[in-house]
């Protein structure tokens, strides 16, 4: 029996490699077995955001008769922490602890974050809604509590994520760091399918009760993962908690980050694939039941959908860019993948074909991976040594920003269109066909955008490789510059006072 074992496991462990994306990275000294615990930290905030954008969205808005303006705006509550990964990120590369710990005790209050929003959200939702006794209560009651809720869950999402990958990164060489993280994403896709099937399964038949225990069962797995995931992970510096440190001000290292590279324009880039993306995640499962009369099971099982599409992006990318591919083209051709998707998604509707409306899920699901891994290693190499946790808190924070406006305006877009003059005479889609097209504009603009960004970088290298040229040895300049060495610029500009002429 134990040969047996011992030749499965040589068996599992030789396929890895080739058929899990980023498996690569692994090591003796940090095994693949363990940057997979670590990603459990992943799997909890895809279970987090499959309930919130998915499996709630849709029981609020048609179960619930919640109005679809104020679910998006619960949704994007949690926009209000995401520009705090930034200096979440920041804060994490520069904390002492007493026992020399950087990540962990950041995880771990993201994670108490997460549990407790989980904890009251199931109840809160039901006062929102009015549900039986509920009826008489005020409505701020519910709102409020409503409101509190998503915004633990999403404050403990964003800072689990950002100083999770950051402690991903710590674990391996610098080199590594991107296929590290990119192994985060894929284990984050892998929770969002699991955890939609599952969803999708314990609803099947849906009651109040039944939504309770799903939402309170989440919170226990939660914690759960989370503290298994952090089990020795992170080694213990005392070391590093005696030493006396200076670090530069979050505003000089943002400075440092922005200033001299393209990195306010990838960051744009960013903002406009993900909201490209990402409006539409709170309209894709009320769209498939009021439109194609899809259940709330079949509905939940499209965010499987969605996310299985993104992790053939990622795997699909992964393949590109170890061939040593620019990873700002692989997001150009996911926006691009993009725009026929959304023509799918907007020509189901009309033609009541729910097979259509699948496959444009699909095919979003793979523009977003191709996009979101492009632009994620983009960030990634763009950012010097000592400011990998900053790099991955501004990635992150772009994007939730990004996506918290998308959903709420996405929502707002909707209900605005049922709002207008003799809307009781409009087709079902017709609240969410100028969505899905704002959505096609949109990955347009990210698409021409990374052109522009990919002009700038051509110029900047053309600017550096001129630079090195002319500060290779080589035949010493005779220069009528008499200031003393130690007085004289520095830097090697191509317009330097100090190469006039050559020999």
């Amino acid at each position: 029996m134990t040969s047996l074992r011992d030749t499965a496991l040589r068996k599992i462990q030789g396929i890895a490699p080739r058929f899990l994306p980023f498996a690569d990275v692994a090591t003796e000294s940090v095994p693949l077995s363990r940057l997979l615990r670590l990603s459990l930290f992943q799997v909890t905030v895809g279970m987090a955001l499959v309930l919130l954008v998915g499996t709630l969205n849709r029981v609020m808005i048609v179960e619930l008769a919640v109005p679809a303006s104020l679910v998006a705006l619960m949704i994007a509550l949690p926009l209000v922490f995401a520009p705090f990964r930034a200096l979440i990120g920041y804060k994490s590369d520069t904390h002492r602890s007493a026992l020399g710990w950087r990540r962990v005790p950041y995880i771990w209050k993201g994670t108490m974050l997460q549990f407790g929003g989980f904890a009251i959200m199931p109840f809160a939702l039901l006062v929102l809604s009015g549900y039986q006794d509920a009826a008489e209560a005020a409505p701020w009651i519910g709102q409020s509590a409503a409101a509190l809720a998503f915004l633990l869950v999403g404050a403990g999402v964003h800072t689990v994520q950002t100083v999770g990958l950051a402690l991903a990164t710590d674990l391996v060489e610098i080199e590594d760091q991107p296929k590290v993280v990119g192994l985060m994403y894929v284990m984050l896709l892998l929770g969002m399918i699991g955890s939609a099937l599952v969803f999708g399964w314990l609803l099947q038949d849906y009651t109040p009760g039944r939504l309770i225990r799903v939402v309170q069962g989440a919170a226990v797995i939660t914690i759960a993962l989370n503290l298994l995931a952090l089990w020795k992970q992170e080694p213990r510096d005392r070391a590093r908690a005696n030493r006396v440190e200076t670090h530069p001000e979050f505003r000089d290292a943002w400075r440092l980050f922005v200033t001299g590279r393209t990195a306010v324009g990838l960051l744009i880039v960013i903002a406009l694939g993900t909201m490209g993306f990402g409006m539409a995640d709170v309209l894709l499962e009320p769209y498939g039941g009021q439109v194609l009369d899809l259940s709330v099971a079949a509905t939940t099982r499209l965010t499987a959908v969605l996310a299985a599409g993104g992790l053939v992006g990622f795997a699909i990318a992964s393949r590109v860019l170890m061939k040593g591919h620019d990873p700002l083209d692989v997001a150009w051709w996911g926006a691009l993948i993009g725009l026929p998707a959304f023509g799918l998604i907007i020509a189901a509707g009309p033609m009541g074909a729910a097979s259509m409306f699948v496959a444009g899920t699909a095919a979003a699901g793979l523009g977003a991976g191709l996009f979101g891994h492009g632009t994620l290693t983009a960030t990634m190499r763009s950012a010097p040594r000592a400011q990998v946790g900053l790099a991955l808190g501004a990635w992150g924070a772009v994007q939730a920003t990004a996506a918290g406006l998308a959903v709420a305006l996405g929502g707002l877009l909707r209900d605005l269109v049922l709002g207008l003059p003799g809307a009781e005479s409009f087709r079902a889609e017709a609240a969410y066909t100028p969505v899905f097209t704002l959505e096609f504009a949109l990955l347009l603009m990210a698409a021409v955008a990374i052109i522009l960004v990919r002009r700038k970088q051509a110029r900047l290298s053309q600017t550096v490789s001129y630079v090195r040229s002319q500060d290779r040895p080589g035949p010493k300049a005779v220069s009528s510059d008499t200031t003393p060495p130690d007085r004289r610029p520095t830097g090697g500009e191509p317009h330097d006072h100090r190469r006039l002429t050559a020999l």
